[in-house]
C-alpha cells in the first residue's frame, strides 16, 4: 500500500487509504480525520447491533481504540475503512456483551415502550426503535454463523456485497447466497413489516 501512493502522483492524499496510512506512520491528525468521516457510520451500525444507545457509544469507542491498535496489521477493503470498522464492531459487540451474558441482559434492561410518558415523544420514539430492534437482534443471533456474519455486514451495516466477499475472503455468489438464506429466515421469523425497518 504504502510504495502505490508514493509511486501514483495522483493518488487520492485524503482517501482512507492515504489517511490510515499517515496515521500507521504517527500521524494522530489523519486518525483523526478518519475517526470523523466515520464515527456516526460505525455508531449507527454499533446500535443496530446492540439496540442500545448508550452501549453503540461505548463500541463505537471500542472499535476505533482497536483501530488505532491495529493500524499496521491492516489492508483496507476497496480503499474503505468502513467494511473492516463495522465487521470489528460485530466482534466486539459478540465478544463483549454476547458471550459473556451482558447481550442476554441488555435485551432485559431495554424498557418497553409503556414505561415512557406520553409527553416525551422523543424519547417513546427512541425506545420503540430499540425495542423493534431487540427483535430483530434476537432473531439475527439465531442465524447460522455465516449467515449471521452476512446479515450483520450486508443487511444491519449496509456494506456492498463485493465488499463483504473481499472482507471475509470469499466469492460474491456465496456472500449473496447468505444473504439470501438470512434474509428468507428473518422474513419468516419477523415479517416483512418489521425485517424492513431494520435492513
Amino acid at each position: 500500500m504504502t510504495n502505490s501512493l508514493q509511486a501514483d502522483p495522483h493518488a487520492d492524499t485524503h482517501g482512507d487509504a492515504a489517511l490510515w496510512q499517515r496515521a500507521a506512520s504517527g500521524n494522530k491528525a489523519a486518525f483523526g480525520e478518519l475517526f470523523e468521516r466515520h464515527a456516526q457510520a460505525v455508531w449507527n451500525h454499533a446500535f443496530r447491533l446492540t439496540g442500545s444507545w448508550s452501549l453503540a457509544e461505548d463500541l463505537t469507542s471500542m472499535t476505533f481504540l482497536t483501530a488505532w491498535r491495529k493500524l499496521h496489521e491492516v489492508t483496507l477493503v476497496r480503499d474503505s475503512a468502513l467494511p473492516w470498522l463495522y465487521a470489528v464492531a460485530g466482534n466486539l459487540a459478540r465478544t463483549e456483551f454476547r458471550s459473556a451474558g451482558r447481550f442476554t441482559r441488555l435485551l432485559r434492561r431495554i424498557p418497553a415502550a409503556d414505561t415512557v410518558e406520553d409527553h416525551a415523544e422523543s424519547v417513546a420514539e427512541k425506545v420503540d426503535g430499540e425495542g423493534r430492534m431487540r427483535l430483530v437482534l434476537a432473531a439475527i443471533a439465531k442465524l447460522p454463523k455465516a449467515e449471521r456474519q452476512a446479515a450483520e455486514l450486508c443487511l444491519v451495516g449496509e456494506v456492498s456485497i463485493a465488499a463483504a466477499a473481499e472482507l471475509l475472503g470469499l466469492e460474491e455468489v456465496s456472500i449473496r447466497s447468505r444473504v439470501s438464506r438470512a434474509r428468507a429466515r428473518l422474513r419468516r421469523t419477523l415479517g416483512d413489516d418489521l425485517l424492513g425497518e431494520s435492513s
